[in-house]
């Protein structure tokens, strides 16, 4: 999962969130997160249905944030969720045997936990603040030792997220992530290939050197 794309039509002002998609795609990334969580549930529906298509062809997973019956609904591979969402293993027993399921945290103890609930990935963060939650991005970040200590924690893959670009992706890996999950540096991006590209090769060298 080395380069994981969560989408957001809040942070591109230039491209379709289906062309973004499309653009990561042919960069080589691995994952892709539906989140749009500006949208009504019936607008999110459509545009899952829109990127099933899209992403199965490729061979890329679709995974849906928050909402499980939306990832049942389009067919997507997996879950991902908060805080506020239901527990790993409810979204477990609600999905097909083979669902991905995912959970954001941002401490040991809470990696801890989603690891013993049987969460499939992590995703941590935010490791260099974030400006796509209502949370002033200095309060947010929590640096790269809380990433090692994570790592050192869990055995569980995971992906840092939060202010992660082309320039710093690489020490996200090397502080012991498995790769790296963006909105803005992609969507926002004035070539989301090119910005994909840039980060699948980042994470891609530094995982070798690791």
């Amino acid at each position: 999962m080395g380069t994981y794309l969560v989408t957001d039509d809040d942070h591109s002002e230039n491209h379709s969130t289906v062309d973004v998609v499309e653009a990561a795609i042919a960069g080589g990334v691995d994952v892709v997160q539906l989140r749009e969580k500006g949208r009504s549930a019936r607008d999110r529906y459509e545009l899952g249905l829109e990127l099933r298509a899209v992403t199965r062809e490729a061979g890329v997973p679709l995974i849906v944030n928050d909402r499980v019956d939306l990832a049942r609904a389009v067919e997507a591979d997996g879950v991902h969720l908060g805080d506020d969402d239901v527990p790993v293993a409810v979204a477990r027993e609600c999905l097909d045997d083979d669902a991905i399921v995912g959970r954001s945290v941002s401490t040991v103890e809470a990696a801890r936990e989603a690891a013993d609930a049987g969460a499939d990935y992590l995703g941590v963060g935010a490791i260099y603040g974030t400006t796509s939650k209502d949370t002033a991005p200095d309060e947010s970040r929590i640096g790269l030792d809380r990433v090692r200590a994570i790592a050192e924690a869990v055995a569980t893959p995971f992906v840092g997220i939060g202010g992660v670009t082309p320039e710093n992706a690489g020490d996200v890996v090397a502080a012991g992530a498995d790769g790296v999950a963006v909105i803005s540096a992609i969507t926002g991006a004035d070539d989301p290939e090119a910005a994909t590209r840039a980060l699948a090769e980042t994470v891609q060298e530094r995982r070798a050197t690791e």
